[in-house]
Formats: structure tokens, sequence, C-alpha cells
């Protein structure tokens, strides 16, 4: 593994674009979901550290948003509905009154044009692959990226690394920053395994005939974590999972057969690095994305106090499971798309979106998230490149995602079809 291109992520690498004796200066894409509220109130709480410039959503919160920029007197915010334009600018006027407004930013390319702002760090939460562009212009404007959004990785792997440089990315997912951390321990050449933990969701233990008739409500009910709805569900099916195996082989340049996915209910061990003299190193923590978002905002510094630490005055048992492959199949898939590279990781990406609104609306049950995920990837095939995904551009992704999409939509109806009649 030691003659593999450099990583991604490398702990051991500082990407500091901008010197400053001042806060640094962070923008956060996707302000009103999930990662957005917590980098905010780590913000809050960090004035000295941490200055937010801008903030952008997708526009359903507006509410929210408003309050969030009075809150940290953002310069500018960008929502991608042109249509909630007006609603904001009401909801701003309510929090500012006779102050003068941030600047409004409106539509698709929003997200985007905030990322390569002036700024230290973009933090990009935003759910889905629509994060690619956003993720290819704030490297390209030379900020360091806090990277929360996978699907980007996932989708334009190849895009991404030809324009990152040593040490820009720094991961924001738990298990992610975790491997970063663990991996500060020693040098790539001492890396034997990197084991990802999984929760096991809300259906762990269960046989793929248990799941057949799992209903929207159970697979929202997560154990451990409070995630959106996309997220929550991903992670019932543990696909969220295997983006994850396909994650850790871009970021850090280890191959597939060398990343591992173990059951570890508590949540407690965000993911492990065994290295080649048989030691194992664990980062741990009580289940809580503010410790990520701060290793994500801060690194190389820590931040105190970021989130709740263990009480070791209390008993507390930590288990370990190996993964169910014939219930949660999304892992083997994961890697045979991940192998295949080029537009493979996209089709299985986007066809999962498409799959989880359809049974979060009804029109498919829980099983057939991932035959029809599984039908899409195999009707898709083989990229049929001597050296998958090195030409591949964001026309090539884009186009893939469409087609996919589409069949998934059709694979949907059709099953919908078959059960009515």
């Amino acid at each position: 593994m030691s003659d593999s291109p450099a990583p991604l992520a490398d702990p051991h690498l500082v990407f500091d674009p901008v010197v400053t004796d001042g806060p640094r200066d962070i923008v956060i894409l996707g302000s009103t979901g999930s990662i957005g509220t917590q980098a905010i109130d780590l913000v809050l709480r960090n004035p000295r550290r941490f200055r937010v410039t801008a903030l952008s959503a997708a526009g359903g919160r507006v509410a929210l948003l408003a309050e969030q920029a009075r809150q940290l007197r953002v310069r500018t915010v960008a929502v991608a509905r042109e249509d909630v334009v007006p609603a904001l600018r009401e909801a701003l006027k309510g929090q500012y009154g006779s102050e003068p407004l941030p600047e409004i930013l409106a539509g698709p390319d929003a997200a985007t044009q905030l990322a390569g702002s002036d700024c230290h760090t973009v933090l990009n939460g935003i759910t889905g692959s629509i994060g690619l562009a956003p993720t290819l212009a704030a490297l390209e404007a030379g900020r360091t990226l806090a990277l929360a959004n996978k699907e980007s990785l996932i989708v334009g792997g190849p895009l991404v690394k030809a324009l990152a440089k040593p040490g820009q990315i720094i991961p924001v997912d738990s298990e992610h920053a975790a491997l970063f951390q663990a991996l500060a321990a020693g040098t790539r050449a001492d890396v034997r395994k990197l084991v990802v933990t999984a929760s096991g969701g809300p259906f762990r233990g269960r046989t793929k005939a248990d799941l057949a008739n799992v209903t929207r409500e159970d697979a929202l009910a997560h154990p451990t974590w409070a995630m959106g709805p996309v997220i929550t569900v991903n992670s019932a099916t543990l696909v969220n999972k295997g983006l994850e195996v396909i994650e850790a082989h871009l970021l850090y340049d280890i191959p597939f057969e060398h990343i591992e996915v173990v059951v570890h209910p508590q949540s407690y061990v965000h993911s492990m690095v065994e290295f080649t003299d048989g030691s194992t190193l664990a980062q741990a923590t009580p289940p809580d994305m503010r410790g990520p978002i701060a290793i994500g905002l801060g690194w190389p510094e820590r931040v105190p106090d970021a989130a709740p630490a263990f009480d070791w005055t209390k008993a507390s048992s930590w288990e370990f499971f190996p993964l169910d492959t014939d219930a949660f199949p999304s892992v083997g898939l994961a890697r045979h798309v991940g192998k295949l590279a080029g537009t493979a990781p996209a089709v299985f990406n986007a066809a999962n979106e498409e799959c989880v609104d359809a049974f979060l609306n009804g029109a498919l049950p829980f099983n057939g998230i991932m035959e029809t995920v599984t039908k899409v990837v195999a009707e898709h095939g083989d990229p049929g490149s001597a050296a998958p995904g090195t030409s591949l551009t964001v026309a090539d992704v884009l186009e893939a995602e469409t087609r996919a999409r589409a069949r998934a939509r059709e694979l949907t109806a059709k099953a919908t079809a078959e059960a009515r009649a």
C-alpha cells in the first residue's frame, strides 16, 4: 500500500491558504440541515476561533436561515430555490429591522458561487450529489474543504482528486474523521487495514425476510443518531456504510480489500486503523457530530469542549459484530461499483436517492430499495475503460445520474403496478 498515490485526506499535512491572527472565516453550505445547525452551534460557542461569512440552504426553512444570518452577521445568504427569495427577504427584515440586510443569492448555482468566495474554510454540509459542483468550486478556489457531503467525492472521485491539493480536504463524516485522527499515529506504510464501524441501524439482527414489511416509521427510528430522512434510511439499508467504504478508498487510497465494515451498536468507536505490527487504534467519543465538525473546521487545532466526553465512572459495554451481507447487500454492491469506478458510483448513488424517495412516499417496499438499485447498476454495467474514471467529466456524471434516476423511477412504477394487479 505504500506505493499508492498520496491520500486526499492526510492528518500529517495542513493546507492553510490564509494566515490570519483573527477568527477563521467559514462558509457553511447546507446551514439549515443537521450538519449546518450543529456547525453553527459550535461557531457561536467559539467566536474567537470562527467567523461565518456566508450561508447557503435549499430554501425550505427560510425563517431558520434568516435567524442564522442575524445571529452570525453574515455578508451573504444563498438559497437554491429562487421562488422563496421574497419570503426570505421578509424574514431577514424581521430579524434585522432597520439594519442593512445581507446580500441574497438565489438559484441552483448559488451554493457553488459561495463555495468559491473569499474565506478560509468551506463546510460542505449539503445532502446528495448536488454537492459536487460546490466541492469542486471550493477546491479550485484554494479553500480548505471540510467535507460532510460524501456524495460529491463518491460520484466525482477523479474530478475531486484532480483538483485537491495535499491536506486540502478534511473529512467531517464521523467515520472518516475517526480514520483521519487514527492515521496520524503512524506512517502510510504502517497501515494494514481500515475498519469502518456501523451502528447496524434500526434493523440490526433482522433477516432479509424480517425486513420485507418494515414501515417508513420503522426505518426513520434510528437508535443512535438524529439525522435527515434520506441519511437515516441510508443507515437503515446500510447504503450509507457502502458509500463510506467508497469514500474511505478515495480519501486514503487504501484498496477495497483492506477496508472492512464491522457492526458496533453503541456507536462509541467511530472507526479503527489496524497497523502492520498488530496494533489497532480506535477513535471513540459518545455519538455527537460536533466533534467531527470541530475537526473539519479547526484542524490542526482541537476545539476544547466541542462535544461531550465519556463519563468513565459509569459502566458501559462495547460490542462488535460481523456484517450480515445477506440482509444488507448494499455494502458489497458499493464495493463493486467502487471498483468499477467511472460513472458507476454515480449510478449507484442516484438510483438509491430515487428509491429512498419512493420508499418514503410509500411507492416502494424497504427491500425494494436495494433490489431496484441492484438492477439499475447491473444494467449500467462496466464503464469499459482501461483506466476507469480517469477521463470522467461533470457532464458524464450528470448524464449517468439522469439515466439512473429515470430507470429507477421506471422500475419503481413497474413494481407498483404489479403489486396492485
